[in-house]
């Protein structure tokens, strides 16, 4: 069987955006320490990262994040490629929800050292990546990724973000989700051949892309 080809979904990820309903965001909550919030490893408490360089996504928007994934279809059996994974919560998350496998990435050291803290619990489903994003992807020669997380730290840049996406594209499933959480200020992600916007909404001081192969 060619590889990934188990992810043959049905319907596309926009298809079934536009067929659904739109279901807003759950209540804010008392912040808290990160945590998983569904599936295997519902309440798992996750170390943060000791740094003020990442942004942690917010139990708030990863509610509805992965609600509206598992709508999708995107997390069951996927493989999953999370390029800045600061402590690996988003990545984590869609394990503990069913996914396959992850490959969490980042560049940073105490970013790095969180992860592997982190994913222990994982076991062999998680490797842990120190590398550059770009240069991770072009190292990579695993089975085509389902679900693409890319949630940048402020100071990467428009155009950085653009050649990540671009080295990312022919290296996803046909049926892959990718979705990119910036500061609510930051523009739309210019979208390389190969890739189209189906999805965004913004949750407070967050915003979220989501899109899929043309």
């Amino acid at each position: 069987m060619e590889a990934g080809a188990h992810r043959s979904r049905g319907l596309r990820p926009s298809e079934l955006a536009r067929a659904g309903p739109e279901s807003g965001p759950p209540r804010s909550r008392e912040a808290a320490m990160a945590r998983i919030i569904a599936g295997t490893h519902k309440g798992r408490r996750l170390a943060a990262v000791p740094t003020d360089g990442t942004r942690p996504t917010s139990d708030r928007v990863k509610e509805s994040l992965f609600s509206r994934l598992e709508g999708y279809n995107a997390i069951d059996d996927a493989v999953v490629v999370d390029l800045f994974a600061g402590s690996g919560a988003l990545g984590l998350e869609a394990l503990s929800r069913g996914a396959r496998s992850l490959e969490a990435v980042d560049r940073a050291e105490p970013a790095v050292r969180t992860l592997r803290k982190n994913a222990a619990a994982f076991g062999e489903a998680v490797t842990v990546h120190k590398a550059d994003a770009l240069k991770h992807l072009s190292a990579r020669s695993g089975e085509p990724i389902e679900l693409l997380f890319l949630d940048p730290p402020y100071r990467f840049s428009e155009a950085e973000l653009s050649s990540v996406l671009a080295a990312a594209a022919p290296q996803l499933h046909e049926a892959a989700t990718v979705v990119v959480e910036r500061d609510a200020r930051a523009p739309e992600p210019v979208w390389p051949m190969g890739l189209r916007l189906f999805h965004s909404k913004t949750y407070g001081s967050t915003r979220i892309w989501l899109a899929e192969p043309v």
